[in-house]
């Protein structure tokens, strides 16, 4: 990693406070005024122009103003950048809100996302829970009608899924509760993520070939596990604020952010990648999603769970300008709250 002196990075601070506040390139006179290094402008613009040389700033235009890179902007995430002391009042708000949807788990991640929103006045994204992080607590399945199963799957995080099944051979309710005991007792503690594997292995096993209760149930069992693993759904508020950021004031810009927001699916891939690493706040910053429809934004998230086991994902979607100091902060105390109230008897 580059070595940056206490200077160097005094004045690469300033640049990005400055820029993140006003949206303009910053020039050596602005950071002589406000920032008080006692330093000569001149100093200052020497030491931005090293910084430029680095790649931690660049120059737009002609104009003798500079605006922070993505490597400047990761440095100062990582090294510099002081958060913002959340104001109790904010915190009360927060936790009135989400309190008051507590017990409906659909309206609670939606008043999530829009709360983010607000707060952060930028978009508020919530990623529903993942039933494939979670093990299994149970699983039955239901004949509704001939050639019609329902399949009901409990994890141990107490979120449910179900699903209904069309099948070609008519099923009697009480062979249907001998595929469940069989189940039950096959997948019993392992990481839904794994049971399509172990079913599959199963699948391949010599008794199953000549038993066809074992064979009937594990077909079943491969269709709605396939259904219920692959759902994903995520919660987005706040679109339009991001229309109040200079960056999305060109009309081909703005065109190509309300794109990758009508496909969720796009914003899905960027919320799993974060999933994959689960301790703590992660900023995605533009081209780190690697997602070429959305090099121009970017995600601060934190992961939300139910005692050891995690759920889902929340955060904040804006452009690669955001006051990171401040949002950061509400990111993570909303992720703690959502996840303190999944921990209660009312939870999920």
């Amino acid at each position: 990693m580059t070595e940056l002196t206490k200077r160097d990075q005094q004045v690469l601070e300033a640049v990005i406070t400055d820029h993140i506040q006003s949206g303009e390139p910053v020039g050596s006179r602005t950071i002589s005024k406000r920032y008080g290094l006692k330093v000569s402008s001149a100093t200052i613009r020497n030491v931005m122009a090293d910084l430029e040389e680095m790649g931690f700033l660049q120059q737009p235009h002609t104009s003798a103003g500079r605006v922070p890179t993505e490597k400047g902007l990761r440095f100062y995430l990582d090294s510099i950048m002081k958060f913002k002391e959340m104001e109790e009042e904010e915190r009360r708000l927060i936790r009135q809100a989400l309190q008051e949807t507590q017990k409906d788990m659909k309206a609670l991640l939606q008043r999530t996302s829009r709360i983010l929103s607000r707060f952060c006045k930028q978009a508020g994204v919530v990623l529903w829970p993942k039933i494939s992080l979670t093990r299994l607590k149970q699983i039955e399945f239901i004949r509704l009608r001939p050639h019609q199963i329902m399949a009901i799957l409990i994890s141990k995080s107490g979120l449910v899924h179900h699903a209904v099944l069309d099948w070609e051979e008519d099923i009697t309710q009480d062979e249907l509760d001998k595929y469940g005991r069989y189940l039950n007792e096959l997948l019993e503690d392992i990481p839904l993520g794994e049971a399509k594997e172990r079913i599959l292995n199963e699948m391949r096993k010599e008794k199953v070939l000549f038993d066809q209760l074992y064979s009937r149930a594990l077909k079943i069992s491969r269709h709605f596990f396939q259904s219920a693993l692959e759902k994903s759904d995520i919660y987005i508020e706040g679109q339009t604020n991001l229309l109040n950021n200079p960056e999305f004031s060109d009309v081909e810009r703005m065109r190509r952010l309300f794109e990758a927001f009508e496909d969720k699916s796009r914003i899905i891939r960027l919320l799993d990648k974060t999933l994959k690493v689960s301790q703590g706040v992660q900023i995605i910053l533009g081209q780190e999603s690697e997602l070429q429809e959305l090099q121009e934004i970017s995600l601060i998230s934190s992961p939300y769970r139910r005692g050891d086991t995690l759920l889902g994902v929340l955060g904040v979607i804006g452009p690669v300008r955001m006051d990171y100091s401040r949002i950061i902060p509400v990111v993570e105390f909303t992720a703690s709250l959502l996840s303190q109230l999944m921990e209660e008897p009312e939870g999920y």
